[in-house]
């Protein structure tokens, strides 16, 4: 059946396709273009620029350094420009600790750096959270203390909290990832089980004696909620475990909360266990937090390119995405279109090549046996198939959609680019896209038409970048 599927559409493909040589050199001119604009993006939050910025522009820095906790995919680069910022003043932080992906390099000097797990936690997210708790305890009264938060760090440095085991907070992760759901509902979960996490930091430094704890955060989720960037280490937990109990109630969570967590929100819920830490705990009073970056400043990163090179017009669109991936990549189509429609003939055909800019971050829902793949390759997969369907008036769209960490899921490639004849390759290519769609087997599908976007890891992660690219005819 799959064979037979796929040499229908190969037959088919053959009737609608334009020179091999001119397509090909189209689609290289597109993608160059297309992966030119990712960069600029990704550029635009560069984490040391922006740590440099924030605190440059603060009085207390000239003063004395603090001690120093950064915390993220963006840690290392973070620290970094902290310490150096510091040392340009004439002074020295007291100690650093760095917990951040595989791969990421240490400042000079004596700072200490430790490998979490991430996207699900393991045995180096558990030894990050023993390094956090002897950091914290080296923490003296009156001192100040600067926290650097970026993306991943719900998982770099999760650890269950007192009578949950390890092996729950990793299943936890696991299902949660695979249930669909939006990053707010699972992070509203896994904080409380999660010994770090909902606050638990800033009260473990003020039972220390901190003067300050001074939070400069890059944001990887839609709103920049503050509770739910990291699991919000530093600031309360709006949610009590009664309202907890009720959101888990929702179909596609209800199946992550094993026997173990249900027992201990319910003893929270009746007063038997402390909840977490609350709005006017006075833990907080002692804490200040500033987003430094965002997934709005690498939209306007990627649109000041796309003006400085010319294309017009650009759209970059303020409603974030989110929801499932494919449904989202055919919706992403037909804001394509339109863009295109209401664009034609307003410019001077020598530049008329335009495109739309989106951000955020959709969803995928699993299953236990799903392949390999990610959101953005499952967007784009599914973008697409509607590129497919729309036959000529997809002439002159592509598509790129990436994670601006460089990363896609647990895979090797930051997202992909498609154009009009991408779907009909794969199936020249012997495989079945409506079936890989189906299957969430989006990463060997694109692979198997050299579309995946390979990147190195670019050291910040504030969500995903979609960018469309539309040439008037």
């Amino acid at each position: 059946m799959v064979a037979a599927r796929a040499a229908e559409m190969a037959h088919r493909a053959e009737h609608h396709s334009v020179p091999a040589n001119a397509a090909s050199a189209k689609r290289g001119d597109d993608r160059r273009l297309l992966e030119d604009l990712y960069r600029a993006a990704v550029d635009a939050v560069d984490p040391a620029r922006a740590v440099s910025r924030a605190l440059a522009s603060d009085e207390s820095s000239a003063r004395r350094a603090p001690w120093i906790l950064a915390l993220g995919k963006a840690g290392a680069h973070m620290c970094r420009a902290a310490i150096e910022l510091f040392e340009s003043a004439g002074h020295s932080a007291p100690g650093a600790l760095i917990v951040t992906t595989t791969g990421a390099e240490a400042p000079t000097g004596d700072v200490e750096l430790v490998y979490g797990d991430h996207p699900v936690p393991g045995q180096g997210s558990f030894a990050a959270a023993e390094r956090i708790a002897s950091f914290v305890e080296r923490v003296s009264r009156g001192d100040d203390v600067l926290v650097l938060l970026s993306g991943g760090t719900s998982s770099l440095v999760a650890a269950p909290v007192p009578g949950i085991s390890a092996d729950d907070v990793t299943q936890l992760f696991k299902c949660l990832l695979a249930s669909g759901a939006d990053i707010a509902a699972s992070n509203a979960i896994r904080k409380r089980f999660s010994r770090w996490a909902a606050g638990r930091l800033a009260v473990a430094l003020a039972k220390r004696g901190a003067a300050s704890v001074r939070c400069l955060i890059i944001s990887d989720v839609i709103g920049d909620d503050l509770a739910v960037i990291g699991s919000g280490p530093c600031v309360p937990d709006p949610r009590t475990a009664k309202e907890l109990l009720r959101l888990v109630d929702q179909d596609e969570v209800q199946s992550c909360i094993t026997p173990p967590l249900k027992k201990h929100l319910d003893a929270v819920a009746r007063g038997e266990l402390p909840e977490t830490p609350k709005p006017g705990d006075p833990a907080f009073r002692i804490v200040t937090s500033k987003i430094i970056l965002g997934n709005r400043s690498a939209r306007e990163g990627a649109s000041a390119r796309a003006h400085e090179i010319g294309l017009a017009p650009v759209n970059v669109v303020d409603t974030p995405i989110q929801g499932d991936a494919a449904r989202t990549g055919e919706r992403l189509i037909r804001e394509l279109v339109q863009f295109a429609a209401s664009s034609a003939g307003a410019h001077d055909k020598r530049t008329a090549r335009g495109c739309m800019i989106w951000g955020g971050e959709t969803t995928v829902r699993l299953d236990a046996n799903a392949p390999p793949g990610g959101r953005n390759q499952e967007l784009a997969l599914a973008a697409a198939r509607a590129l497919d369907g729309l036959g000529e008036r997809a002439r002159g769209l592509a598509l790129l959609a990436a994670g601006s960490d460089g990363r896609d899921g647990p895979t090797d490639a930051a997202g992909a680019v498609v154009d009009a004849s991408t779907w009909r390759a794969i199936a020249n290519a012997s495989r079945d896209p409506e079936r890989d769609l189906a299957e969430h087997a989006s990463h060997a599908s694109l692979e198997s038409v050299h579309a995946l976007l390979r990147s190195r890891s670019t050291g910040t992660n504030v969500g995903d970048i979609v960018i469309g690219l539309v040439k008037q005819q």
